[in-house]
This record gives C-alpha cells, structure tokens and sequence, in this order.
C-alpha cells in the first residue's frame, strides 16, 4: 500500500500548476519514492511504496506503475496529462540500454530492463532512466540548493557515498554508464589504505561514508579510547553517525574528532572534484550530514570542510566555488527523475 510523503518542498495545486506534466519515481533498496511534478519542477503530489526487492523485480515495478497511476490522481490529473516518466535507480547500470546491471542492494535483479518494463507498466508512457544520484543532483540543481547554479557536483553521504555532476541539463553519466562514481575516487594512495566496499583500497567511501564513520568510531573503542559512546552502547543501542552526532553535540571528544575526521576526508576529495570539473558549487545531501544547517554540528562540518577544501585548491577557485547542503532532502530523487524527464521530453519535442 501507498503512504502519502509528508514532504519539507511546497506542494502546489492543480489550479497552480504549470503543464506539461513529469512523474519521477526514486527506487530505494527499501522504499520507493513517486512524486507528480510540474514544468517549474514544482510536486502537486507524492507518495512511497515498500520496494520489496525479494519479490522480484517484475512485481516492484508493476507496484511502481499502480503506485505513478495513484499520485497522479492524487494530484488531480490524468494519465493522458503525463509528458514522460523518469527514473532514479541505485545500482551498476547501462544507461542507453535501460537495464541494471548488478545492483547491490537490489539482488536478483542482475540485468533486468527496467526501463521498459516500467513503461510498460505505465501504460506505455516513454521513461528516462538515469542514476539515482544523478537524479538527486538534478533535483538540486533544478530547484533547490543550485538551482542559480550553471553547474554542479552532489555528493550524497549515507551507507555508500553517491554522486551525482550536472552541466547545464546534462547529466555526466559516462561512456559505460559509470560516470561520476566520485565515491570511489582515491584518497589515500597507501597499500595498506582503508578497504571500500567495492573491494578496493583507499577510496573515499572506505573513508567518509556512514559505514567508514561506524567502523572508525568502533575501531577507537576497541582501543578503549575515552568516550561517552561506551555507556550507550553498554546500554544497548547500536553504533551509528547517529549517536556519534548525538554525543559530540553533548561535547564529547571522540565523536567530535571523528566528525571532523569525516570532513578532512571530504575536503580532500572534494578538491579532487573541484579541480576535475570546475563546478559552480558543491553540495553535500544525503542522511549523513550531521544535521545540516539546523545543528551547530552541521554548521560546524561544513565550515571543517570549507576550510580543508579552500587548503587544496587554486585561490580562485577557493574564492568562486561554493561548498553547501543540498535543499530537497529525501524529494530531491523524485524531483530531479521528472526533471531528467522534462529534459528528455523537451529534447524529443522542440529537437534540442
């Protein structure tokens, strides 16, 4: 059953609402995000469906089109109102083919075209299928933190680290469909550097992700580094960014130094980026950013990777580039697929 997303973005009416029409799907390893969408990029209405990977991808994405069918009703309209599709996936994928390849969080569903079967079950309507972080950077870079932006690099920290790099309305997806997999940028060159968890050394993910923060918070405590996180976890709560947010807020001094730790790393790579690319800004979403700009944490973090960044790169670039935190949250998926889509429409429809 389809729950209505409580959504921190404006909804507007039908009344409101500029057509052409877009519906954006955001397919998580959980849950699976679907929102209506107008040509400003603005949502009339949204709603999440259970994923339920294990049930195969056939059945998630007949669910997927019963769940585009529902929110375009909620939103007042009728399927014959929808432009085009689009589609946020996570996972290895062949972007022109429209399948996935060998999705980690998605098992089973090795080579599956989802693309078309989406379609298919949308009663046809045409899908543009892009990567998940892609479609997040899209969003953002569509309507919210960059939307004055001409150009942009999103990283999206939570269990892995995602990226997405938008140039004007393109999406740098890569020859193979590979393209900005800044997660795996090196860091530390050492052989015996941190293990990713792609089964190589010394790339940021293995670094700066939530998995990296775990595992190097836990590291410390096995070394009975002092910290308040014993006595929660004596208690019986588990280790995550969560709690190590929590306690250093409280001041604790292992948690603070880990937090800080992650944004070195961050800087780091991010001045990799910067230099590669030569973006307007660059902006950090996902679960993992320690509060955002509504914690004196968050604000902290970024300020820690400003300055580690502004360290590593050319002053001019130090002086223009802006370093900030996405604005459409958990929407940012939904909006940038319907995005990506309007993209494609318009291309097929005014010949760009």
């Amino acid at each position: 059953m389809a729950e209505s997303v409580m959504s921190g973005v404006k909804h507007v009416s039908r009344s409101e609402a500029q057509p052409p029409f877009f519906v954006g799907v955001d397919l998580g390893g959980t849950n699976t995000k679907i929102g209506v969408v107008d040509d400003l990029g603005r949502p009339l209405a949204s709603l999440s469906i259970p994923t339920q990977p294990e049930k195969g991808p056939e059945d998630a994405v007949r669910r997927m089109g019963e769940g585009v069918a529902e929110a375009v009703r909620a939103a007042g309209l009728q399927m014959s109102e929808i432009a085009r599709v689009g589609l946020g996936s996570p996972g290895t994928m062949d972007i022109p083919r429209g399948c996935l390849l060998k999705p980690v969080n998605l098992v089973g569903w090795d080579n599956f075209p989802i693309r078309d079967r989406l379609s298919y079950h949308c009663g046809g309507l045409p899908v543009a299928f892009i990567n998940d972080a892609a479609a997040a950077a899209y969003g953002e870079f569509w309507v919210g933190s960059g939307r004055d932006f001409h150009s942009l690099v999103l990283l999206t920290l939570g269990t892995g680290i995602g990226c997405g790099i938008i140039i004007g309305d393109l999406s740098i997806d890569g020859e193979n469909s590979h393209g900005a997999e800044c997660g795996h940028i090196i860091i530390n060159p050492a052989e015996d550097a941190r293990w990713c968890n792609c089964g190589q050394r010394g790339h940021l993910e293995a670094y700066a992700s939530a998995t990296a923060v775990v595992r190097r918070t836990r590291e410390a405590l096995e070394a009975n580094v002092p910290s308040s996180l014993h006595e929660r976890l004596r208690q019986g709560e588990q280790l995550t960014p969560k709690l190590v947010a929590e306690e250093a807020e409280k001041g604790d001094s292992l948690s603070r130094q880990i937090v800080f730790e992650t944004a070195h790393y961050l800087a780091i790579g991010i001045a990799t980026l910067i230099h590669t690319i030569d973006p307007n800004g660059v902006l950090l979403g996902g679960a993992m950013t320690f509060g955002g700009h509504s914690s004196p944490l968050g604000r902290e973090f970024l300020e820690k990777i400003r300055q580690g960044v502004r360290r590593r790169i050319f002053p001019l670039l130090a002086e223009r580039t802006i370093i900030d935190f996405a604005a459409l949250g958990p929407d940012a998926g939904y909006i940038g697929a319907a995005g990506i889509a309007r993209v494609e429409h318009k291309r097929v429809t005014e010949g760009r």
